[in-house]
């Protein structure tokens, strides 16, 4: 079942001289619960991609469509509002609430909708990020590993469509960085969750079950792993 279609999406920044296309006419799709890796070299439009898919940037040209929703024709509270519910994100720099702990964190995308949180879920999720005994801690209280699970928690409490994640193991040493992925692999099989990742490193990459190569802002490679 097709949930994410990207049709001729281009973005162009700036004009005459200073004009540069960071994508180029971009077409593919995404099923439910597919692990995807976006790589290609720096500058290749790998984050912009990104950014567009998830609402954050918008593009000059083309249509992002989630879950047949055309997410570019909405307006922007309408844009805001289904990018908290449909769209989880995930950053290298963990981007926490410093003065909220990792309970409020995790359940701001709730808190911000005005939605209940539903203690079952909530427990579930902290226990499978190892984060049960770190409800009451700020993030200047835990490690760097520590704060990327509270923003993987944060980006799967609304059991979203989509995880977008951007380098998140970027800013972690090995061991970290293997229990990060090991986390988004463990989300995908076991809530069925649809995962595009945008990484540097090969070992990431080969663990998708399909790899997507950008460069130039054209997708010049879009390869089946495994099946």
């Amino acid at each position: 079942m097709e949930i994410l279609r990207v049709e001729n999406v281009s973005k162009i920044y700036g004009k005459g001289q200073t004009r540069v296309t960071a994508l180029d006419n971009v077409s593919f799709s995404v099923n439910k619960g597919e692990f995807v890796a976006i790589v290609g070299p720096s500058g290749s439009g790998k984050s912009t991609l990104l950014h567009i898919l998830g609402g954050v940037d918008r593009p000059t040209s083309g249509k992002v469509l989630i879950e047949e929703t055309d997410i570019y024709a909405l307006n922007e509270t309408q844009l805001a509002i289904f990018r908290r519910r449909q769209i989880g994100l995930i950053y290298q720099f963990y981007n926490l609430i410093p003065i909220l702990n990792v309970k409020e964190n995790v359940t701001l995308p709730l808190l911000l909708d005005n939605r209940q949180v539903d203690p079952k879920r909530l427990d579930e999720l902290l226990e499978t990020l190892g984060l049960k005994d770190r409800v009451n801690h700020l993030p200047n209280q835990l490690s760097g590993g520590q704060q990327q699970r509270v923003a993987i928690g944060r980006a799967l409490i609304n059991q979203p469509a989509l995880v977008l994640a951007d380098e998140p193991t970027g800013n972690l040493d090995s061991k970290n960085s293997k229990e990060i992925i090991d986390l988004l692999k463990l989300s995908n099989r076991l809530y069925h969750q649809t995962l595009l990742i945008i990484t540097h490193d090969p070992q990431i990459a080969l663990q998708a079950d399909r790899m997507i190569t950008v460069e130039d802002g054209r997708i010049i490679k879009d390869e089946v792993i495994r099946t």
